[in-house]
């Protein structure tokens, strides 16, 4: 297999630089999509196995696929070589482009969401319109699949796209996020279970979500919804939602009746199967492994960071101070960046940019999105001395750039970014910190 991190080489110019690499390297092969499916799914007399579950195969049905998110070609393709012929047929969107045998792919956009999505979405519909109970339905579901998954009721995806942009730039939590999206769309919040019915469903669950609550990832579309109306609208207010798209060029501000009620009949769920496959524990317990080869002594501080990126730098230098020598701290989750500023940059970014200005001789932090995109091409970036150096010999503040939200132009101008391109996985964000 190919190394994840295409700049391994170039980034390399310590000891304690290679120590973090090779940490976050096992990080990325352990949640690689192609190979979690190969191990946990299985043909055999006709039966089908997902990890220590059984399930009975109907000669007289159809086997279909259906993913959405960032592994779903991924998965696509690695299940076309473990079920080969008992493929029926099957659609999945993911963001990249992709030819698959039995499996038709089709490429939507990402993080806001276009017509493309919203046609993609019908396909989906149609294909799970019209099932009976011989059949068999595999879900992949995966980060990304909110944005995809775009089905509008009495709204645009320009709307859709404008109240995504509101909640993200004012630090609204994904589990926030993602209960409004799954009030604005006929395809999140058990929809996709509902058209399935009343086939057999199994879903296999890729969490990008701390906690791994599979309710919240990439939106629910196989899971019973448990949030409300009520509560989307609750968000909405919170942030200011309507007031601000009432304000955009054209702007009429949005339909009182945007939000709509998901599917709470557990008739539609009954015979659905809720797999979680892969998620940040899986990466991290490799990582934790690694480190104890690198001659480190590690410890999985969470799984399910969250907060202001900024301020979650600060809280990691601190923890990274109070550790001994030769210590790993390894972080899993996704926190959140309040734009004040024109610049641009990711969560991961922000994090390594925050975090220069405290970091010691002897220490490091590497920041990563596990998808290999931190909103623009670089996954994430190191923040050591270093890193630091490299920013006074090129005049650049990392202050200011902080106070712009431009930690990409930062790193842009500093280099020691991290690049792996689109990784087919998608578990949230890792962090490693090092002390020598």
């Amino acid at each position: 297999m190919n190394m994840k991190l295409q700049n391994f080489n170039e980034l390399a110019v310590s000891d304690l630089r290679k120590a973090a690499l090779n940490v976050a390297e096992a990080g990325l092969l352990a949640i690689d999509t192609k190979e979690a499916l190969k191990h946990a799914v299985k043909m055999s007399d006709g039966k089908l196995y997902v990890n220590d579950a059984e399930f009975e195969l109907n000669n007289s049905g159809k086997l279909l696929v259906v993913g959405v998110g960032k592994c779903s070609l991924e998965a696509g393709a690695a299940l076309e070589e473990i079920l080969g012929d008992n493929i029926s047929g099957g659609i999945v969107v993911d963001v990249h482009e992709g030819t698959l045998q039995k499996i038709t792919a089709y490429q939507g956009t990402h993080p806001l969401p276009s017509e493309q999505n919203v046609e993609a979405t019908k396909k989906i519909i149609e294909l799970l319109s019209g099932r009976d109970e011989k059949d068999l339905v595999i879900f992949v579901i995966s980060g990304g699949g909110s944005t995809l998954l775009c089905q509008p009721r009495n709204h645009t995806c320009a709307e859709e796209a404008a109240i995504f942009k509101c909640l993200s730039a004012a630090g609204a939590t994904i589990q926030e996020l993602n209960t409004v999206r799954k009030h604005i769309s006929l395809a999140r919040g058990g929809f996709l279970a509902q058209y399935a019915y009343p086939a057999r469903v199994i879903s296999l669950i890729f969490s990008d979500v701390p906690g791994n609550n599979p309710e919240f990832i990439a939106s629910g579309p196989t899971v019973r919804d448990t949030t409300s109306v009520a509560e989307a609208e609750k968000i909405m207010e919170k942030y200011g939602v309507r007031e601000k798209c009432a304000r955009l060029p054209g702007g009429q501000g949005l339909l009182p009746d945007i939000l709509i009620e998901t599917p709470k009949n557990e008739e539609y769920f009954r015979k659905v199967e809720n797999i979680l496959l892969v998620s940040n524990d899986v990466a991290l317990g490799a990582m934790a492994e690694e480190a104890k080869k690198q001659g480190f002594s590690p410890q999985i501080v969470t799984d399910v960071m969250v907060g202001e990126s900024r301020n979650v730098a600060g809280q990691i230098l601190e923890s990274l101070e109070r550790s001994g020598p030769k210590t790993v701290l390894l972080y899993g989750g996704e926190t959140t960046v309040t734009i004040k500023g024109d610049g641009r940059g990711g969560r991961n970014l922000e994090l390594a940019l925050a975090a220069l200005k405290g970091i010691g001789e002897g220490e490091l932090i590497m920041t990563l999105a596990s998808d290999g995109r931190d909103n623009g091409e670089y996954a994430g970036a190191i923040c050591d001395t270093i890193t630091y150096e490299a920013a006074e010999k090129a005049g650049l503040d990392p202050e200011k750039f902080l106070a712009d939200n431009d930690s990409y132009g930062f790193f842009g101008k500093a280099g020691n970014y991290i690049l792996t391109g689109d990784t087919g996985s998608n578990v949230s964000d890792l962090v490693i910190a090092i002390r020598q």
